[in-house]
């Protein structure tokens, strides 16, 4: 796979060691690509697993010991301006993004008895509007050769999440958009594509969680996070350059049903 040397990779969703934006930094950076990545630690904060706080400055350093560039921001991505901001303080830090990994996601369990408007509208406001706008403006700012959108999807369309309906349709959202967005900005060289990673250990995981989901794995262990980032960065690789408007599903065969 050639090397990403030069090349800026704008990451959405970085604030935890174990995530998948985590790995996708590191995958991208080994690859040469200088990095300027987003997380939002007051959300972890509100979640089960919780935030990690050092884990932002931790990672630059460890991107910087690839020899690339690195920088970072916090950014709630709920806001409507906060798309546009990003692609400037990464324009700013580092150059033009030519890569963009639309990796931030809001996540609660709801199902039908729980929801309401103000579920729905959080998770709209950050994995559909936040991601969109931010698609849009990079696909508006690019003026190089290869650009890559790459969004993360939750293989929703593969079977029921009954209890992430918001999350459930808000994902789907996802997946319609990448194929309407990319044959709108292949005429500026860009491909859009989104990764379905299915079933991965991030942190949030039970026990209980792991030994149920386990069986459901031929190759006899749950995703890692590292699996993720190498198919976002062979997305994002010149080698991809044919692919666009596609959903992939990278579940390791997990088994539904």
């Amino acid at each position: 796979m050639s090397r990403l040397c030069g090349r800026v990779a704008l990451v959405t969703g970085v604030s935890r060691r174990r995530g998948i934006g985590f790995a996708v930094c590191r995958e991208l950076a080994a690859r040469g690509a200088e990095i300027f990545f987003t997380g939002w630690r007051a959300y972890d904060g509100e979640t089960p697993w919780g935030a990690e706080s050092d884990d932002p400055a931790a990672l630059l350093v460890e991107l910087r010991g690839f020899g690339i560039r690195a920088a970072s921001l916090e950014a709630d991505l709920s806001l409507p301006e906060t798309p546009a901001r990003l692609l400037e303080e990464a324009e700013r830090e580092l150059g033009p993004p030519a890569i963009l990994v639309n990796n931030a996601a809001y996540s609660t369990r709801d199902g039908y008895r729980a929801l309401d408007a103000s579920t729905l509208d959080a998770h709209y406001a950050v994995n559909v509007r936040g991601a969109l706008l931010l698609a849009a403006e990079f696909a508006r700012r690019f003026s190089g050769e290869s650009g890559r959108i790459i969004n993360l999807t939750s293989g929703q369309s593969l079977g029921p999440m009954p209890e992430e309906l918001a999350y459930a349709a808000t994902k789907g959202a996802v997946e319609a958009f990448t194929a309407a967005l990319a044959a709108g900005v292949a005429e500026k060289g860009i491909t859009v594509n989104a990764v379905n990673p299915g079933p991965t250990d991030t942190g949030w995981m039970s026990e209980d969680l792991k030994r149920e989901l386990l069986p459901r794995f031929p190759f006899g262990r749950i995703g890692r996070p590292e699996d993720a980032a190498r198919l976002v960065a062979f997305l994002a690789s010149d080698e991809a350059a044919w692919i666009t408007g596609q959903v992939i599903h990278s579940e390791g065969g997990f088994l539904r049903g």
